[in-house]
């Protein structure tokens, strides 16, 4: 009697874990109906998706790279959800990290390649740290909306990264021939991202992701900062009362929280082929929307670390295979940013029906626990999503 109580109790729990991946299969669905309209074959063009995605040696590196800052950016997401903040600022501090890991780049032509490699790296993780931090300070001392704060935030990363790629950082050779394209010189090699085998495209950047994902894990679940962290998300009257910095530790959350995208940003110009930090005058430009795909994918993983780096690499592949899709049915591309989007909105919109079936077991336990918030923040996420 009493396992079948226990099986009772948790079986929600783990339905809840099912909830995104129903949601991203709804949304297909709905894709398919929408490629039935356009007269195209559903079977297969989700079957030219998955060969797009994973079916080959090079259709996986693909996907490795798209993942990677939307893994960076999901990281980031988890740590400020912890703090009870939501960051949607990760556009604009990837541009943050961006811009000043390149300036580092272009005004030290002459460091050698073992110093250049981590002193840009880390440029980039202050540059983010410090665009995040900005919004942190507003919600944790003026309490300002940091979602408003945070989204016009990327509105002024875009404008200063279009003053600096126009003019001060522009490639000089643009100018000699009067094309002003807004990009750089060629950054210089000592700056590149090493290749994991030697050739092809695949550099250290997805490892570095995967590292940083284990990273914030021992942070949040394994360090008294984490513990404080956590503390303040679930509870910051019980938090100020136990002696925890309750403004500082959101502030910080924000900060680090920005430095995951600012390394998404240096990543994304020290990695990428061309070598040099380029746009076509939008955020999306450079960093196609991974600022705010790695929401997604962050929400995907249940706003935990560990879980984000299958949840970012699925979409990552969604992202590979819809042009493969694109190419195989020959529809719109319009259809697969709205397949994109459709995946977007149902994924989000899941989220409250995980936690409600992640709550249930909880609100039994709770009856009888003289402590659930401290429970919680010992236990909350550290072995599932």
């Amino acid at each position: 009697m009493a396992q079948a109580e226990t099986n009772r109790r948790s079986r929600p729990k783990f339905v809840a874990y099912l909830v995104p991946l129903g949601a991203v299969v709804l949304a297909l669905a709905i894709g398919a109906i929408m490629l039935s309209l356009l007269g195209a074959n559903p079977v297969e063009g989700f079957r030219a998706m998955l060969d797009g995605a994973f079916g080959s040696g090079d259709a996986l590196i693909e996907t490795a790279l798209k993942a990677t800052p939307l893994l960076f950016v999901g990281v980031g997401i988890t740590i400020a959800f912890r703090a009870n903040v939501i960051n949607i600022g990760g556009e604009g501090q990837m541009v943050a990290g961006a811009l000043l890991a390149t300036a580092l780049a272009l005004a030290l032509p002459d460091l050698p390649a073992v110093v250049m490699l981590p002193t840009v790296l880390l440029a980039g993780i202050v540059g983010g740290a410090a665009w995040g931090a900005v919004p942190g300070a507003l919600k944790a001392y003026y309490n300002v909306n940091e979602i408003l704060s945070t989204i016009m935030l990327n509105v002024v990363a875009v404008q200063l990264m279009n003053f600096l790629l126009r003019g001060p950082m522009i490639d000089p050779g643009e100018l000699e021939r009067g094309t002003r394209i807004p990009q750089t010189a060629r950054l210089q090699e000592g700056a590149d991202l090493p290749l994991l085998f030697g050739n092809g495209r695949l550099h250290i950047g997805p490892l570095i992701a995967v590292l940083a994902a284990v990273a914030a894990y021992i942070l949040l679940w394994r360090t008294p900062l984490g513990f404080r962290v956590r503390a303040v998300g679930l509870s910051p009257d019980a938090a100020r009362y136990a002696g925890i910095p309750v403004k500082r530790t959101i502030v910080l959350a924000m900060t680090m929280s920005g430095a995951m995208s600012g390394l998404a940003g240096a990543v994304l110009v020290f990695g990428s082929e061309s070598h040099r930090m380029v746009t076509d005058g939008s955020t999306v430009g450079f960093t196609g929307s991974a600022g705010f795909n790695g929401i997604v994918a962050a929400l995907f993983g249940g706003l935990h670390p560990i879980w984000t780096i299958p949840a970012s690499f699925m979409f990552g592949g969604l992202l590979v295979g819809g042009i493969a899709l694109q190419r195989a049915v020959q529809v719109p591309s319009a259809l697969i940013m709205a397949l994109n989007g459709l995946v977007v909105v149902f994924v989000v919109a899941s989220d409250r029906w995980k936690k409600r079936l992640q709550e249930q077991p909880a609100r039994v336990d709770d009856t009888a626990t003289d402590g659930p918030v401290l429970e919680a923040v010992v236990d909350d996420g550290g072995g599932g999503p």
